[in-house]
């Protein structure tokens, strides 16, 4: 059964297949609307709705009908081909509705559809062309999209489509959020309508000065390349600015200095007015601006400084209904959730974002214990209160008094949900091994670390070769009270015969903001030192562990720790897969590379200190790289310098790269091979045989 879960996670897509997800609620907390599939391994979700009095679910938008009426003109052969391939694969993928959810909008190979709840009527709506990020206005009567880079709304039924805002150069995109924004700020959006649905906040992107990058296909060498903008460190950034504007008026640009805060984090139009978030290039300073939507002028709500950097939180700035500002700041070594500038949450409760508004209550997620997120509320008549129980990690959204938990627990695979006291229904596949998991915490610095032992392993077995699983980096935690889909992955390596050991070291979030801190202007250091003590310390604990035969495997960040770890430190790590490694510090974006190193004209030397590429001569152990050809994120080009100075220092390194494969890859035949590759090398680096 082991070797049968790299196809199973390729065919499920890691287990989100079947999965309920994108949760939105009616304003009375009456109904839930939401996506799903059939089935564990159904690629196409569907849209459904749930009575939350009587569980009661009801389909509301199934794809693949849609489609199939939509093109009943063509060949049978050739409807079926079409609703398999492209944007089919994954059906629809988001939903947005108006604030009674009358109307819902989506959109399907690239056309707009809404669907109304009340008779179950799905309408095609004629666009302009292809639709980006549909979303209906507040009253229903028309719904906004993005197409060619213009900003459009269409009526409700149709009949008129208007520009509201069209590119005005060959670089310029109205309504959708630039590279840095989506990739890092964790903002994707590009426009909010205001609460009467005459109006809307639009962020216009202004790509010009952007260097361009180019992708090219190496087995299809009649494709042309793929050029797009990226915003290297160092380099200039789009730039962005916010306009208030409607469909045949005049727009009004919002006035904030932006050559000193370029970088728009995130907006919104609430009863009391639009705002905007701004921040500075370093990264340490942030503002809040309220906005006046006659003229643009702004003013400063609120303001966050730091000398690192000030942290994003999703979800944040906000309001609640009384008008009361919803930031966050970082005090006592805490980061704390703030109202109308006061901090609600205690110190040692670390926010992490803040997933709904609902009245005056605010529901958030928060750690005070680093491997477990719970789910919060806070309202002023009774304070702070924990919603979610049971050990494991939570998240929800809130709306009409109605609370959505969404729960993963190390007692069982899945994430369980409930709207209310109502179960929503999973039809996610079971994986077909149990975990072995054991949370530790290990020496003075309290790291926290996952083993994983094979399940047939026994004390009196022998000594296991070790495997560390790490992620490593700022953006995730790896180590966590769950059953996620890499626990699964790590619990394979294992019953191949390895003792796995995934360990949170410094940088990762969840700990507080000098936990976070402690990588300013060193990536590599501190993140190292602590898998080695973490190694250290789990092998003393369990001696089990053998320490003459260790492997490290990792992916982006994981998969540069993992490079860095045979490098630097071969007398502890005998070999490594790195896989979509981030080698030269200079070739990341902007927003998400200078956060932690700088700008690289005020601090090379962290570049240099943290770019592999310059250590490539001190390979002594065996590696793997494998990098997607197509990955536009962590671009192929850091893998293939980091190999060709290998190379030049005649450094012997094994590189796989992977045809029209982007940063994670989805293809299920690649990632079922990927690991089964994986495990195939580190059994001939450390010199195992073929079989436990």
């Amino acid at each position: 059964m082991t070797t049968s879960l790299p196809r199973q996670l390729a065919r499920t897509r890691r287990f989100t297949l079947g999965a309920p997800g994108a949760f939105t609620l009616s304003p009375d907390g009456a109904t839930v609307f939401f996506l799903r599939s059939r089935a564990g391994d159904d690629p196409v979700s569907c849209l459904w709705s749930l009575d939350v009095a009587t569980g009661r679910e009801r389909l509301l938008a199934d794809p693949l009908a849609l489609l199939a009426g939509a093109e009943e003109e063509l060949p049978a052969e050739e409807r079926t081909r079409r609703l398999r391939a492209g944007e089919m694969s994954s059906g629809i993928v988001g939903h947005a509705a108006d604030d009674a959810c009358e109307l819902l909008a989506f959109t399907l190979s690239g056309r707009l559809w809404t669907v109304r709840p009340a008779d179950g009527a799905v309408r095609l709506i004629p666009t302009a062309g292809p639709v980006l990020d549909p979303r209906p206005d507040p009253t229903g009567r028309r719904v906004a999209y993005v197409s060619g880079g213009a900003l459009r709304v269409v009526t409700a039924d149709g009949v008129t489509d208007e520009v509201v805002a069209e590119p005005d150069g060959p670089e310029v995109t109205y309504g959708l959020a630039e590279h840095v924004a989506a990739e890092s700020m964790d903002r994707h959006r590009g426009y909010w309508w205001s609460p009467d649905g005459r109006r809307l906040l639009v962020a216009r992107v202004d790509a010009a000065r952007v260097r361009r990058w180019h992708l090219a296909d190496p087995s299809d060498p009649a494709r042309p390349p793929v050029s797009f903008p990226y915003p290297a460190a160092g380099t200039p950034n789009a730039e962005v600015s916010l306009w208030i504007t409607a469909p045949g008026a005049p727009a009004v640009r919002v006035d904030w200095d932006a050559a000193s805060f370029e970088y728009l984090t995130g907006a919104g139009w609430d009863a009391a007015g639009p705002y905007a978030a701004v921040q500075s290039r370093d990264q340490r300073r942030l503002l809040v601006l309220g906005v006046d939507p006659a003229t643009g002028a702004t003013r400063v709500l609120a303001e966050q400084r730091d000398d690192a950097w000030v942290e994003l939180v999703p979800g944040l700035p906000a309001r609640d209904a009384a008008g009361r500002l919803l930031t966050s700041a970082d005090l006592d070594d805490t980061r704390r959730l703030l109202v109308a500038g006061d901090p609600v949450t205690p110190p040692g409760l670390q926010l992490h974002a803040v997933v709904a508004v609902d009245g005056e209550t605010v529901l958030f997620t928060a750690s005070d214990e680093p491997t477990q997120a719970h789910l919060w509320a806070y309202d002023p008549a009774g304070g702070v209160r924990r919603l979610s129980d049971e050990p494991g990690v939570h998240t929800g959204t809130r709306r009409g008094g109605t609370t959505i938990l969404q729960s993963r627990s190390p007692a069982r695979p899945g994430t369980k949900v409930r709207a209310g006291s109502v179960e929503i229904a999973s039809y996610a596949e079971r994986p077909v091994l149990d975990l072995r998991m054991e949370l530790l915490t290990l020496g003075p610095r309290a790291l926290r670390a996952a083993l994983f032992l094979p399940s047939w392993h026994t004390p009196g077995h022998g000594p296991l070769p070790v495997l560390m699983d790490p992620y490593g980096g700022p953006a995730l935690r790896k180590v966590t009270a769950e059953q996620a889909w890499w626990t699964y992955v790590s619990q394979w390596f294992a019953e191949e015969g390895f003792a796995v050991l995934a360990v949170d070291g410094r940088g990762t979030p969840g700990r507080g903001p000098a936990w976070e801190r402690a990588i300013h202007l060193d990536l590599a250091g501190p993140v190292l030192a602590d898998q080695v003590d973490g190694l250290r310390e789990a092998a003393a604990r369990r001696p089990e562990l053998d320490l003459g035969r260790v492997g490290i495997r990792g992916w982006s960040f994981g998969g540069y720790l993992a490079a860095l770890a045979v490098l630097r430190r071969p007398d502890v790590f005998h070999a490594a897969v790195a896989g979509a490694p981030v080698m030269d510090q200079r070739l990341y974006d902007t927003h998400w590379r200078e956060r932690h190193l700088g700008h690289p004209d005020e601090h090379p030397e962290a570049y240099d200190r943290c770019s592999p590429i310059l250590e490539a001569a001190s390979l002594t152990r065996p590696l793997l790289l494998v990098h997607g050809l197509a990955d536009d994120n962590v671009v192929p080009a850091h893998t293939l310098r980091f190999s060709q100075a290998l190379l030049e220092a005649g450094r012997p390194h094994e590189v796989l790269p992977l045809s029209r494969t982007t940063h994670l890859p989805s293809q299920e035949s690649v990632a079922e091979n990927l690991l089964l590759h994986q495990l195939g090398f580190l059994r001939r680096a450390l010199g195992l045989p073929s079989a436990p």
